[in-house]
């Protein structure tokens, strides 16, 4: 799962339908995003989950490559490397450990 902390801008998107397939394409089972997507009809056809703050038409201007595998912080969670993220409908739940199912 890709966790990207965009700020929770709304001024433009982070991703798009072509990183979106990229991202299914590479084993990605989801994408959350602290800020806006674009192409979302698209995006939600493939089998890949994502969840972002809200759509907007705007393309980001990619001037900052980020960072990988550091810890990333936003609505009160802390995202770390190696945690399990389970989604639906209703939000996002973040675990340490993978969580089993009785």
């Amino acid at each position: 799962v890709l966790v990207v902390d965009g700020g929770g801008s709304k001024r433009c998107a982070l991703l798009g339908d072509n990183i979106a397939e990229m991202g299914y394409k590479n084993g990605w089972s989801g994408i959350i995003i602290n800020g806006c997507i674009r192409d979302s009809a698209d995006i939600a056809k493939m089998p890949l989950g994502v969840k972002a703050l809200a759509t907007y038409p705007l393309k980001s201007s990619k001037r900052d490559p980020g960072m990988q595998n550091v810890p990333v912080s936003f609505g009160g969670v802390i995202f770390r490397p190696g945690d399990w993220l389970y989604a639906d409908g209703d939000g996002v739940l973040v675990s340490a450990d993978e969580l089993k199912v009785k």
